[in-house]
Protein backbone atom coordinates (compact mmCIF):
# COMPACT_ATOMS: atom_id res chain seq x y z
CA UNK A 1 0.00 0.00 0.00
CA UNK A 2 2.56 2.38 0.54
CA UNK A 3 4.38 1.86 -2.24
CA UNK A 4 0.96 2.59 -4.72
CA UNK A 5 0.75 5.90 -2.07
CA UNK A 6 4.36 7.05 -3.35
CA UNK A 7 3.91 6.57 -6.63
CA UNK A 8 0.98 8.14 -7.03
CA UNK A 9 1.70 11.17 -4.76
CA UNK A 10 5.21 11.63 -7.11
CA UNK A 11 2.71 10.86 -10.31
CA UNK A 12 0.35 13.82 -8.99
CA UNK A 13 3.54 15.88 -8.15
CA UNK A 14 5.31 15.44 -11.60
CA UNK A 15 2.52 16.08 -13.12
CA UNK A 16 1.37 19.26 -11.24
CA UNK A 17 4.73 20.38 -11.52
CA UNK A 18 4.79 20.15 -15.49
CA UNK A 19 1.48 22.23 -15.61
CA UNK A 20 2.81 24.95 -13.28
CA UNK A 21 6.09 24.80 -15.15
CA UNK A 22 6.68 28.43 -17.24
CA UNK A 23 7.04 27.29 -20.58
CA UNK A 24 4.95 26.72 -23.92
CA UNK A 25 2.36 24.36 -24.86
CA UNK A 26 4.64 22.15 -27.28
CA UNK A 27 7.61 21.72 -24.12
CA UNK A 28 4.62 20.58 -22.04
CA UNK A 29 2.94 18.06 -24.29
CA UNK A 30 6.66 16.72 -24.79
CA UNK A 31 6.86 16.38 -20.60
CA UNK A 32 3.53 15.08 -20.68
CA UNK A 33 4.38 12.29 -23.42
CA UNK A 34 7.58 11.64 -21.41
CA UNK A 35 5.56 11.00 -18.38
CA UNK A 36 3.17 8.87 -19.84
CA UNK A 37 6.02 6.81 -21.23
CA UNK A 38 7.76 6.56 -17.71
CA UNK A 39 4.66 5.41 -15.93
CA UNK A 40 3.68 2.39 -18.84
CA UNK A 41 7.61 1.43 -18.67
CA UNK A 42 6.91 1.23 -14.71
CA UNK A 43 4.22 -0.99 -14.99
CA UNK A 44 6.26 -2.75 -17.78
CA UNK A 45 9.22 -3.63 -15.97
CA UNK A 46 6.98 -4.51 -12.48
CA UNK A 47 4.73 -7.10 -14.75
CA UNK A 48 8.11 -8.97 -15.48
CA UNK A 49 9.95 -8.91 -12.76
CA UNK A 50 7.07 -10.80 -11.09
CA UNK A 51 6.40 -13.03 -13.87
CA UNK A 52 10.39 -13.78 -13.68
CA UNK A 53 9.51 -14.47 -9.76
CA UNK A 54 6.72 -16.73 -10.44
CA UNK A 55 8.51 -18.77 -12.91
CA UNK A 56 11.49 -19.57 -10.38
CA UNK A 57 8.74 -20.21 -7.88
CA UNK A 58 7.76 -23.03 -9.93
CA UNK A 59 10.88 -23.68 -10.82
CA UNK A 60 11.83 -24.61 -7.08
CA UNK A 61 8.98 -26.40 -6.55
CA UNK A 62 9.56 -28.84 -9.39
CA UNK A 63 13.07 -29.43 -8.06
CA UNK A 64 11.65 -29.86 -4.28
CA UNK A 65 9.08 -32.23 -6.03
CA UNK A 66 12.12 -34.05 -7.55
CA UNK A 67 14.41 -34.29 -4.52
CA UNK A 68 11.24 -34.88 -2.01
CA UNK A 69 10.73 -38.11 -4.57
CA UNK A 70 14.33 -39.16 -4.38
CA UNK A 71 14.34 -39.25 -1.08
CA UNK A 72 11.31 -41.29 -0.71
CA UNK A 73 12.93 -43.71 -2.86
CA UNK A 74 16.17 -44.35 -1.19
CA UNK A 75 15.56 -46.69 1.88
CA UNK A 76 18.49 -46.06 4.08
CA UNK A 77 18.41 -49.09 6.42
CA UNK A 78 18.27 -51.43 3.21
CA UNK A 79 21.80 -53.35 3.49
CA UNK A 80 23.16 -54.67 0.08
CA UNK A 81 24.98 -57.93 0.08
CA UNK A 82 23.69 -59.50 2.58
Amino acid sequence: MQAALSFGLSLVALAVGIVKLPVGAWERGFLGLGLIFVVSSAFTLAKCVRDRQEVDEIANRVDKARLDKLLIEQDAFKVEGL
